[in-house]
Order: C-alpha cells, then sequence, then structure tokens
C-alpha cells in the first residue's frame, strides 16, 4: 500500500476544504487500479463526497449549524463557543471515504468532490493521510 500526508490550512472559519485536486495526482502518480483512501487523523474534522461550488457546502455548513449549534449546551467545553459539537460532527461526517481508481483516475461522479469538512476553528492545520490499495 502507498501512502502519503497531506497537509491544509483551513483557516478562522468553519469550511468545506476541497482536496480533489490533490486527490487525483495521488491516485495518478499510482497509475493503474485500486482504491483511494481518504482519512483526516483529527477527532473534530471529516470527509465528505459532495458537490462543490454551487451552493452545497455553504448547505452543508447550514444543515450542521441546525445539527449542531454553537452554543453552551456541549459537555466538552474548551475552546471556543461550541467547540464540543466540532467533537460530535465526526459521527454525521465520518473522518473517511474510499474512493475507486481506474486506470490511475479517481471514479468519481460527475458532480462529486473529495473534501475536509472542518467545524473546529481553534485548530487551522490539518493532515490527510491518503492511501492507495492497487487491486
Amino acid at each position: 500500500m502507498e501512502s502519503q500526508i497531506i497537509s491544509l490550512t483551513t483557516g478562522s472559519r468553519e469550511t468545506v476544504h476541497d482536496i480533489t485536486p490533490q486527490c487525483e495526482e495521488f491516485a495518478r502518480e499510482q497509475g493503474g487500479d485500486g482504491l483511494l483512501h481518504v482519512f483526516v487523523p483529527h477527532a473534530t474534522a471529516g470527509v465528505a463526497l459532495i458537490e462543490l461550488g454551487a451552493g452545497s457546502d455553504d448547505d452543508l455548513l447550514s444543515a450542521l449549524a441546525d445539527l449542531l449549534p454553537a452554543d453552551d449546551r456541549w459537555r466538552h467545553a474548551h475552546g471556543s463557543r461550541g467547540h464540543g459539537r466540532s467533537h460530535v460532527m465526526p459521527a454525521l461526517i465520518p473522518p473517511y471515504a474510499t474512493v475507486p481508481v481506474l486506470g490511475g483516475r479517481l471514479a468519481l461522479g460527475t458532480w462529486q468532490s473529495i473534501s475536509v469538512v472542518d467545524l473546529n476553528v481553534d485548530n487551522r492545520e490539518r493532515h490527510v493521510r491518503l492511501s492507495f490499495l492497487s487491486g
């Protein structure tokens, strides 16, 4: 299995960060057929396959704000207000995704992108492990 870690800065706002280009490059470098596994080793981030740039990313953040309000209800209560919700989010948006790779190309649907979802404004630096299992 081949593996590499990419780093990204998600910023000081909640975000849906597109990592499709880095995933495409890694899959292309591996060539052939297999599975790309994307994993964020963070307790407060997730990986989503979602259409980006047409409002869906903002809709996702709005839905998460409705489901997981940034208020004082959370028992896990250090950091910024509502930080505990960031620790609950990976139960809804898991910290991983697996995508088929055919001939070195991601077999995503027409509008699918691979993104890191991050509600934690206290931790701006993220790492993503890309692993390729050839088939």
